[in-house]
């Protein structure tokens, strides 16, 4: 006999205390969003930024949410007061949260000290993961579980929970604008942590009051007949699951696409993700408003799912067809773009109207699954652990699916075929299922399903070639371009285009290098310089390869032995190797290189080796995690990987970019090498681009010297002639000052450390400007002679004087 107690004596309490228990639970889904930035960043630094990092890095997040909504509700007895455990759950989420940021540098060092190549290091990245996140994502994945004891599984008790589901999305927008926009920016990691702690202990302080004042009547099922009811919802968990796997799959790629046209900067991936997170919100508390009211939700799933199909199509078109066009710059005036107050709300505006049906739907989705599989199921915890955690599972496959293999194999406009797909088979599979429908309206319903996923799948426009290629710059999806190699890789998307006699090649919307003299110029400089005031470099470390054209340069020089060049994306390395074999003089093909596909940063943690020369090109640092490549960190683990007497070069780009952002750039490298030095490849004294470089030690340029191997060594004169650097004067020229001068200039710099990467959020409010100009003439005015860093005879002292005098 199945032993249940009626309706619980607590239920009218329960819904009198329920907008306290919703602003608890906004407050909830706030400092999880902010843990999740905060966690993501400083694990990111740990394990490195590669797919596999990032793969790892989510699994445990998604994973360990999913644990702990199934077993909190059968640890746990129902006797336990719902709100108590709630507020313990907040307390351990909030001690874990202060602690973290404090823990991981020790546990960053032992990973730094084992992690091995192959299966070694692979299997490190997801024990430290796992180790750091798995604990308080349990705890969070049990809150919904946890509050869900405190209502029953009526339907309003159902709708109820989906208002909580709501509320807690609700607090999650709260906590993403937050951390994006102003803690990160302004503070750093720590107190970020801070903040999201005391939310915590503000929400189980207030949760343990509430449960003062009321009492709680558990029902107690039968085990064994709720367990013989389980199959009649198997269809719905495997619904929800898919519906999981469709939006995590989804928001991977429109995320992937949106970033090329709005720039890759954080606050680009904040404006998403908000996006996201206010359509789950409004669909989850639209649907658990349906959900108390339908008389069949699992035929209002069913539809919801039916209907995603035609979301896929209107996002798809909208992004490609409709985005691009409306492009701040084709709106508004260029000053008022440079304005982020202008720009920002435009991108969210632009975001909402591409992306919103989809989420809203996602939202919809999760109480319609709560209110279908709730018959016959008396304990709310596990009702809302059973459903959140299906929904968790299909989370988690779609993300990774689709990040590590379905975007990089069959590319953005074949995933959302496959993943609207998903959604029509969901949808037919919840229609088979229902018994409650007579069979010919089934099988009517059921081929108009069959009709209409291949139709809208066809529908799915294919991403423009110059959107992959130019993203957000429409004006420049020329027809007359000629698309060479166009590739979606898993960690960015690659081109290669010819054009008014030049090769172009673009990474993440944006050209990264070409074959046009001013970018020769400083990708030459950035190997040729280095390698000619060190004199005899045996080792050197390229990181980012781009066109592949500073690594080339190193194959001049006979006494190089080992070339290394470490990127991120393989596809980069494809298109440089095929398309830009002649620039870069076939580097990639050369015996002496070995390419490692890593970030850079988690190579240089893991590896012993020392180099001559390290010579840093990434991307641009507005783009997102870019900044952790000109850290104060970062050159702290550069000096650990030179040999005595070696250089290193960091580009640095002057345009797209504002005073503050550059002071931020070079400050901190000064301030790792206080005898840098700073050199300009712009052939017209604009800047645009500059070059750092310095040793551990003050520098001593042998001016003769140089002079010399250029006399006698044709090939590099010859490559340095072709950008008009091919004298020994010529190439001196472009230095454009040194610490000791700029020192007054970088006085209020804010310098980038690992705890904010303040440079990323500096840069991300710039991607608009073009101040070049003004930023190197800021420069030029503290320009001297250096005298303690030409060695030079009394002909060439008096060429190089003359030459920086004008």
């Amino acid at each position: 006999m199945s032993t249940v107690v009626p309706a619980p004596v607590s239920a009218p309490t329960s819904f009198r205390f329920r907008p306290a228990l919703l602003l608890l639970f906004a407050g909830s889904g706030a400092a999880a969003l902010i843990y999740e930035v905060v966690w993501f960043h400083l694990l990111r630094l740990v394990v490195g930024s590669s797919a596999v990092s990032l793969g790892f890095l989510l699994g445990s997040f998604m994973g360990g949410m999913c644990l702990g909504s199934l077993l909190l509700p059968r640890l746990l007895s129902p006797r336990l007061h719902p709100l108590r455990v709630y507020a313990l759950l907040e307390l351990g989420i909030g001690a874990i949260g202060l602690l973290l940021p404090t823990v991981l540098p020790a546990l960053s060092r032992y990973y730094t000290d084992h992690v091995g190549e192959g299966l070694l290091g692979f299997t490190l990245r997801g024990c430290i993961c796992a180790l750091v996140l798995l604990l308080p994502t349990m705890m969070m994945g049990a809150t919904l579980p946890a509050i869900a004891r405190w209502l029953d599984t009526s339907r309003q008790g159902i709708g109820s929970l989906g208002r909580f589901y709501g509320a807690n999305i609700f607090g999650a927008i709260a906590g993403t604008l937050l951390a994006g926009f102003y803690l990160l920016r302004v503070y750093d990691t720590m107190l970020a942590s801070q903040v999201a702690a005391a939310v915590n202990g503000f929400v189980a302080v207030v949760a343990l009051l509430l449960s003062v004042s009321s009492r709680h009547v558990p029902q107690l099922p039968d085990a064994a007949a709720e367990v013989a009811r389980a199959p009649r919802h198997l269809a719905v968990h495997v619904a929800i699951a898919a519906s999981g796997f469709t939006a995590l799959g989804a928001e991977v790629v429109w995320t992937r696409l949106l970033s090329l046209l709005f720039g890759a900067s954080v606050y680009t991936f904040s404006l998403i993700l908000a996006v996201f997170l206010v359509g789950l919100g409004l669909g989850s508390t639209w649907g658990a408003r349906l959900a108390s009211r339908v008389a069949s939700p699992r035929r209002a799933l069913a539809v919801c799912q039916a209907v995603l199909v035609l979301a896929f199509v209107y996002t798809a078109f909208v992004i490609v067809r409709v985005i691009p066009y409306a492009e701040p710059t084709y709106v508004f005036q260029q000053h008022v773009v440079e304005n982020p107050l202008v720009r920002l709300p435009w991108d969210f505006v632009r975001c909402t109207l591409a992306i919103l049906p989809g989420p809203v739907l996602w939202g919809m989705s999760f109480p319609l699954a709560l209110a279908a599989a709730s018959e016959g199921q008396h304990d709310a915890g596990r009702l809302a652990g059973g459903v959140y955690a299906a929904n968790t599972i299909g989370a988690i496959g779609g993300a990774l699916l689709t990040s590590l293999a379905g975007i990089g194999w069959i590319g953005t406009q074949h995933t959302q075929q496959v993943l609207a797909a998903i959604a029509g088979a969901t949808a037919l599979l919840l229609v088979l299922t229902q018994r409650a429908v007579a069979r010919p309206w089934r099988v009517l319903a059921a081929a108009a399903l069959l009709a209409l996923i291949p139709v809208a799948a066809a529908r799915l426009p294919a991403v423009p070639n110059g959107m992959i290629a130019y993203g957000r710059h429409v004006g420049e999806w020329d027809s007359l371009t000629d698309y060479l190699y166009v590739a979606e890789g898993v960690s960015a998307s690659v081109a290669v285009t010819y054009s008014e006699n030049c090769l172009n090649f673009h990474v993440s919307g944006k050209v990264v290098a070409s074959t046009e003299r001013l970018d020769m110029r400083l990708q030459r400089m950035l190997g040729h310089l280095p390698s000619l005031i060190h004199g005899a470099p045996r080792s050197v470390l390229i990181v980012g390869c781009g066109a592949g054209v500073t690594a080339g340069t190193f194959t001049d020089y006979p006494s190089v032995r080992r070339i290394v060049v470490c990127e991120i994306e393989p596809k980069v390395i494809d298109g440089a190797r095929e398309f830009l074999r002649e620039a870069n003089h076939g580097v990639l093909e050369d015996p002496r290189t070995e390419v490692v596909l890593d970030d850079a940063r988690h190579f240089l943690a893991t590896t012993k080796e020392k180099f001559d020369i390290i010579t840093s090109d990434p991307i641009h640092p507005w783009v997102r995690g870019a900044a952790a490549l000109y850290s104060s960190e970062y050159y702290e683990l550069v000096k650990q990987h030179l040999t005595p007497g070696a250089i290193v070069t960091q580009w640095v780009p002057l345009y797209q970019a504002d005073t503050a952002s550059v002071k931020s750039q070079i400050g901190t490298f000064f301030q790792a090498f206080p005898h840098g030095t700073v050199w300009s490849s712009d052939i017209a004294g604009r800047g645009y681009d500059v070059v750092m470089m310095a040793q551990t030690g003050p520098m001593h340029i042998d001016v003769d010297t140089i002079a010399d191997d250029l006399q006698n060594d044709a090939w590099v004169r010859d490559a340095l002639a072709e950008v008009d650097l091919g004298d020994v004067v010529s190439l001196m020229k472009t230095f454009a000052g040194q610490a000791s001068d700029l020192k007054p200039w970088l006085a209020d710099a804010q310098l980038n450390s690992d705890v904010g990467l303040k440079l990323q959020y500096l840069a991300g409010l710039a991607l608009d400007r073009y101040d070049d100009a003004a930023i190197y003439g800021q420069m030029k005015r503290y320009l001297r002679y250096p005298e303690d860093l030409f060695v030079a005879s009394p002909e060439l002292e008096l060429a190089l004087r003359t030459a920086l005098a004008r």
